[in-house]
């Protein structure tokens, strides 16, 4: 009597749709990742922007990143995914390019806060600018981890 034995081909885990989407892992730091990024855009707005071409990439990442990754969450929530395979590597790329480009921003944002930190009139922009950079080193982390913890999904 033969006995069945297991498939061969091993089984990938369904994509998280719906609140389920908040108890996965990978995707559990997409809000977190829209919240900080969200910090991030608003400290820098509320500065006086001493260096445009430096805080100006800050904001762009900032808000494009935030406007994609708040798109992401809706498909994920809505299921608009239909489970394929495919949004796995895309979620992967785009996380990963997110990373770097949030890096990039935030040394930008981190020379910004050096450059306002000599600026005796108004301490309170260097401290704004110390947060958005400790938010946008956070934000960056942050996506560093969703998309490396994909392959470990």
């Amino acid at each position: 009597m033969a006995l069945a034995s297991p498939s061969a081909s091993p089984t990938q885990p369904a994509l998280p749709s719906g609140p389920a989407i908040f108890k996965t892992v990978p995707y559990a730091f997409i809000l977190p990742e829209i919240v900080c990024g969200t910090w991030v855009w608003i400290l820098v707005a509320a500065t006086s922007v001493s260096s445009p071409l430096l805080q100006g990439w800050v904001m762009y990442v900032s808000i494009s990143s935030c406007l994609i990754s708040l798109m992401l969450l809706f498909i994920y929530l809505f299921g608009l995914h239909k489970n394929s395979e495919n949004w796995k590597v895309l979620d992967s790329l785009y996380h990963g390019a997110t990373a770097i480009l949030y890096m990039s921003a935030a040394v930008l944002q981190a020379n910004a806060t050096i450059n306002s930190e000599f600026n005796l009139n108004s301490p309170l922009y260097y401290q704004l600018n110390s947060a958005a950079s400790f938010f946008a080193f956070i934000t960056t982390f942050l996506y560093i981890l969703h998309a490396f913890s994909i392959y470990y999904h």
